[in-house]
């Protein structure tokens, strides 16, 4: 059974959203709904048994913890055993936004959606529809992004409903996501914070709002290491990746370019090549797609170019290496998990 796909754009059409997305998520049921980072599949975060069902959904491994998303301060507090004066200060300065907070859980969240770990991930998206839904709900929702494990996000309607269509009840489209990668992730369980997966929110960012110089940032942006749960989604060595293979290459000219790909080249294998600064010619690359070198203009159309590819048949996908700078971090984290063997 193909999922009900219904639109916000009106008034009207937004407020029946709500309600039907509501009513699926009080019974238990889940639902594909728009964010301002990826599309998410939502469900009762306070509840094991529809967290489960996003598992199920998904094929997501147990071990992998996921995002909860709330749309008040009061209702983050209900997740956490402890509001940390460094979330108090993050929270003030991004939320409504793209970071989330590790901190450590309440006894309200269940072990499924922390997979058994001692901290949760709490988020307070923008998108005035998601607000409105966990608002009407009384809960928060668990959201991991709405697309078969370890496959690319999705970035609008069309995209859930290719991957999660025929094992989602419901999929709302909110048209494109405006930030178009997943956010940044955060520790703040300690007095210094730690970025656990790069987002379009930068480490400055988040030190300058910590009130901690660029260094002090620095010494601790490393996810802590070990062989216990995952304290943050995003972690898995490959993740967000095409079907097509993905390669990240730097080339001076067409014709290095060209020697770097050449075993796909003479097999006549589709290449597919994203690029923001050195442009080959369509008559030597005829699938070539270019976003300028702006970090936000790049994470916007960047799923949306790779479900493209891989809807175009790509067999190999080269994505020209992203310019230095802590405003591409994230985007670099999602090329190299998606490039991962």
């Amino acid at each position: 059974m193909s999922a009900e796909i219904l639109p916000t754009h009106t008034p009207t059409m937004f407020a029946a959203a709500v309600a039907r997305t509501v009513s699926v998520l009080r019974s238990g049921g889940v639902a594909a709904v728009p964010t301002e980072t990826v599309y998410g599949l939502a469900a009762n975060a306070f509840s094991g048994p529809s967290v489960e069902a996003i598992y199920a959904a998904k094929g997501r491994p147990a071990h992998n913890p996921v995002i909860v998303h709330v749309a008040s301060a009061n209702l983050a507090r209900e997740c956490c055993a402890d509001w940390t004066p460094l979330a108090d200060r993050l929270a003030a300065r991004f939320w409504p936004g793209p970071l989330t907070l590790i901190l450590p859980r309440s006894d309200r969240i269940p072990d499924v959606v922390t997979a058994g770990g001692p901290t949760v991930g709490l988020r307070w998206p923008s998108p005035p529809f998601i607000q409105a839904v966990i608002r009407e709900c009384g809960f928060p929702l668990a959201a991991p992004s709405a697309n078969p494990s370890d496959r690319l996000s999705p970035t609008c309607a069309e995209h859930v409903a290719q991957g999660l269509g025929d094992r989602v009840p419901l999929i709302v489209d909110g048209g494109r996501c405006a930030v178009g990668i997943e956010s940044t992730v955060v520790d703040v369980t300690g007095p210094v914070p730690r970025i656990l997966r790069p987002g379009v929110i930068t480490a400055a960012q988040v030190a300058e709002a910590a009130g901690l110089d660029a260094k002090g940032m620095s010494a601790a942006s490393k996810a802590p290491s070990g062989d216990g749960p995952l304290r943050s989604p995003g972690q898995l060595t490959r993740h967000y990746s095409p079907r097509a293979r993905l390669r990240v290459l730097d080339w001076a000219d067409e014709s290095d370019l060209a020697r770097q790909i050449a075993p796909e080249l003479s097999e006549g294998r589709p290449v597919h090549i994203l690029t923001h600064t050195r442009i080959p010619s369509a008559d030597r690359f005829p699938n070539v797609s270019f976003i300028p070198d702006d970090p936000e203009a790049f994470a916007r159309a960047f799923y949306g170019y790779l479900h493209d590819c891989d809807a175009r048949g790509a067999a190999l996908i080269v994505v020209e290496a992203l310019p230095p700078g802590g405003e591409w971090d994230g985007l670099r984290d999602r090329l190299l998990r998606a490039s991962a063997a």
